[in-house]
């Protein structure tokens, strides 16, 4: 993001108010606006320049061509190294990333084989995003992502295969709504393993903590930029990382929520009309309509549930931070995504 790029004076956040979830959600939309994928190498190289030179005093105010320049290093770069996140694992491209493993995932009548490969492949993913998009200050080494990753993978298989097994044993329920508790299996595990996923790959930052800032008011803030001073760490929380990563596991549950249940359950409804049943080769791209459409509304819905930048209490933190509190007794720290 343009917090990596050289220069004391920093960007406004967003064109946006932070501070109100509907600002979030459209500042949400732009991170996860898929055109900036086809920002090609040059084009990214003059949005760092033009963000640069505002950073360090060489244009005076932001202009539409800076905002552009701002949404698209902030949707390509990551703030803690300032390197291009690998395109597939960016929230830009989490839409299309997810979009053919979510259609699997949510086929009708999957065999056990398949419902195993659709879940390793769905994990595979989501450690790959978790792991290029988690916040930076303290590294996951592989033999913990490795185990982490098996861990998720078991996770997700058995809560569907165990799920998928006891459902045609509830008797008591109708057909029709053991098709659709048969339906809504995926999302069940792609929620409990999705959050424990994140908690898995990032708990190296729980163990030894994120780095936390001071909050500065405007003045302090002009002051420091004046005199050409990065906005220093004032330690590693344990508890920030606690709360940074169950925001992040709670948010990828929000997600999943929408495009694991609405589709299956409308395509259900859409597999009963006499259309749908006599065109059954129609069934697999309604699905990933519907997958698609709601994915699109969904993510920066989820996106939006907790600031990307969190701002807390020095209080609510370990002793060691509250002395060195910013403005009104607070600190900041980067969620991570």
């Amino acid at each position: 993001m343009s917090a990596s790029l050289p220069g004391s004076r920093d960007l406004p956040a967003s064109q946006y108010d932070l501070s109100t979830y509907w600002g979030r959600v459209r500042h949400s939309a732009d991170l996860s606006d898929p055109r900036t994928l086809f920002t090609s190498s040059d084009g990214l190289e003059q949005a760092k320049q033009l963000v640069t030179q505002y950073k360090q005093g060489k244009v005076q105010a932001m202009s539409p061509d800076l905002w552009t320049a701002k949404k698209t290093i902030d949707s390509t770069l990551h703030p803690d190294t300032g390197e291009p996140v690998f395109l597939p694992f960016r929230m830009s491209c989490f839409v299309l990333s997810n979009l053919v493993v979510t259609a699997g995932m949510l086929t009708p009548n999957l065999s056990t084989i398949g419902t195993l490969g659709w879940q390793i492949t769905n994990q595979s993913l989501n450690v790959a995003i978790n792991a290029s998009n988690a916040n930076k200050s303290t590294p996951i080494s592989t033999s913990t992502m490795v185990q982490s990753y098996f861990l998720a993978v078991g996770a997700s298989c058995g809560v569907a295969l165990g799920l998928n097994s006891l459902v045609p044993r509830l008797k008591h329920l109708s057909p029709g709504a053991r098709t659709i508790l048969t339906r809504l299996v995926p999302f069940a595990a792609v929620a409990s393993a999705g959050a424990l996923n994140v908690f898995l790959m990032r708990g190296e930052e729980i163990r030894r903590g994120i780095d936390v800032f001071p909050s500065e008011s405007d003045a302090a803030k002009e002051k420091r930029e004046a005199a050409r001073l990065p906005l220093e760490s004032i330690g590693k929380s344990k508890k920030a990382a606690t709360l940074a990563v169950g925001e992040t596991a709670l948010s990828r549950v929000l997600n999943s929520s929408p495009i694991m249940v609405l589709p299956p359950l409308v395509l259900v409804r859409l597999q009963r009309t006499a259309w749908l049943s006599q065109r059954p080769r129609m069934v697999l791209p309604i699905n990933l309509g519907l997958i698609l459409t709601t994915s699109i509304f969904a993510l920066p819905l989820a996106l939006a549930a907790f600031p990307q930048r969190q701002a807390v209490k020095a209080e609510s933190l370990e002793k060691d931070f509250w002395g060195k509190a910013g403005e009104g007794g607070m600190v900041e720290f980067n969620r991570g995504i």
